[in-house]
């Protein structure tokens, strides 16, 4: 998920133009010292607990450091297994099912989502909006989230609510669109809800029930899966803090929450190593055929407000910018959960990462996110040396995190 002040329903963009040093490129490998001291760092410089899974060829680590509840000063195991909403890291797994079905000739790519869903996406929308706009952030549907979450009290206030697809998708068409259908890339939520309702509706069952016989199960992840409308997380977790860039202070837990308002955007619960496994999968071509994988990673551009590119963003699937290369993948957050995860352009090499504080920035006067001083380096440290694999240190160029 995803979302800036105006949007403050998800996680807000890190866009850290660092003064300190991350690491370079070079030969990735897998240095268990170097991934767990990056860990360590980021829990001093305030995140209370983050814990990574990286696999490189056979080579596979797991590390964590820092405490899962502030309160009672529980430390993490030094290998946290731990459960954990990955927010719009949903997004590529309800994209690979998606392009399964183009392949099965059950779905058109390029069809209008009114020849599925006319009843949902009705009218000249219906008829102007594509699979594949809807994929790829290009429809104009306003994102949901803000109406959904508009003030700070909202988000307890729907703590245990229980909420219909199709009726958070009606609250978002009237909603001014965010641009013409195709005309450039703008991040909703509301795409991925009428993806899931596609999904249901071409499958003949609930869309959870398809994407986790096809996608996860083949892919590994077998401690991953749908909450639906259950409140807490199965497994041993960490809690879940949110500040709200500084409406919670202290932070709040929302470690328990009915997450059925994420549904097809969000929803899902998966430790860090069935992470990696979905992108080790996918990019291995376990999951998808090569003309499927290949539309997936047609990108279309991210413009900032000024006119500048500042990323590209395929069919579920976003692409980062690091000091080694491309990373595809995908970030995501929901209320005090926050993930980065992907896998090098060869298919060598994948990361995931854990976070347990969300949305610990300030919003500056003029508007704009102000990144945090000590946090953010940390983090986009270990993102780096993740993916990397190299401990010398250089300059590199933001990481801008859109999910």
């Amino acid at each position: 998920m995803r979302g800036n002040l105006a949007r403050i329903g998800v996680a807000a963009v890190l866009a850290t133009a660092l003064t300190t040093g991350v690491a370079s490129a070079g030969q990735p490998t897998l240095d268990p010292v170097a991934l767990q001291a990056s860990l360590t760092k980021l829990h001093e410089a305030g995140m209370p607990a983050v814990y990574a899974a990286v696999r490189d060829g056979k080579q596979r680590w797991q590390g964590a450091a820092g405490v899962s509840d502030v309160d009672a000063d529980v430390k993490v195991p030094a290998r946290a297994t731990f459960e954990h909403r990955i927010g719009s890291v949903t997004k590529p797994m309800i994209a690979t099912a998606v392009l399964q079905l183009v392949a099965a000739k059950k779905i058109v790519l390029d069809a209008p989502i009114g020849d599925y869903l006319s009843e949902n996406v009705p009218g000249e929308l219906g008829r102007r909006v594509s699979v594949r706009m809807l994929l790829n952030h290009t429809s104009g549907i306003a994102d949901f989230v803000a109406a959904l979450f508009p003030k700070p009290e909202d988000i307890e206030a729907n703590r245990l609510r229980d909420f219909d697809t199709a009726a958070l998708v009606r609250t978002a068409l009237p909603l001014p669109p965010t641009g013409a259908p195709g005309e450039k890339w703008s991040y909703s939520n509301t795409n991925y809800l009428i993806l899931g309702l596609l999904l249901t509706k071409v499958t003949k069952a609930d869309f959870r029930e398809y994407v986790e016989r096809h996608v996860l199960r083949p892919a590994g992840m077998k401690h991953t899966y749908f909450p639906r409308k259950e409140t807490t997380i199965r497994g041993p977790h960490a809690k879940a803090y949110e500040e709200l860039y500084g409406a919670f202070v202290p932070p709040k837990d929302f470690s328990v929450y009915k997450m059925t308002w994420a549904d097809a955007a969000g929803e899902i619960i998966a430790p860090m190593a069935d992470v990696v496994a979905f992108h080790k999968a996918l990019q291995g071509g376990e999951l998808l055929a090569p003309a499927q994988l290949a539309e997936m990673k047609r990108t279309v551009p991210i413009v900032a407000p000024n006119g500048t590119k500042v990323g590209e963003y395929g069919l579920g699937l976003n692409v980062y910018a690091l000091p080694c290369g491309r990373i595809w993948g995908h970030d995501g957050a929901v209320w005090g959960m926050g993930t980065f995860s992907g896998s090098t352009e060869d298919g060598r090499r994948q990361l995931s990462v854990g976070t347990n504080l969300m949305k610990y920035q300030r919003v500056g006067s003029d508007g704009t996110l102000k990144p945090h001083p000590t946090i953010d380096p940390a983090y986009l440290d270990v993102i780096t040396k993740a993916a990397c694999g190299s401990s010398t240190p250089r300059p590199a160029s933001a990481l801008r995190v859109t999910g």
